[in-house]
């Protein structure tokens, strides 16, 4: 199964520390990112990543992925 890189954007600390917690909570790998400015990045396999996009814009921020 592929791994997806997914880098979020997100309006502020408390946005991105929520997503941060909920993608670790789907098994994500590797996530990091500079919480303080807003940005996580995170590394999901293929089968959860449409849940991990999708709470990532139910909580406000925007995505890119990369196929691994």
């Amino acid at each position: 199964m592929s791994q997806i890189e997914i880098q979020a954007t997100f309006a502020g600390k408390d946005a991105a520390q929520e997503a941060s917690l909920k993608l670790h909570a789907l098994r994500a790998t590797d996530v990091s990112g500079l919480l303080d400015n807003g940005t996580v990045t995170a590394t999901v396999d293929e089968a959860v990543a449409e849940r991990a996009l999708y709470l990532i814009q139910q909580i406000g921020g925007n995505a890119n992925t990369t196929i691994m």
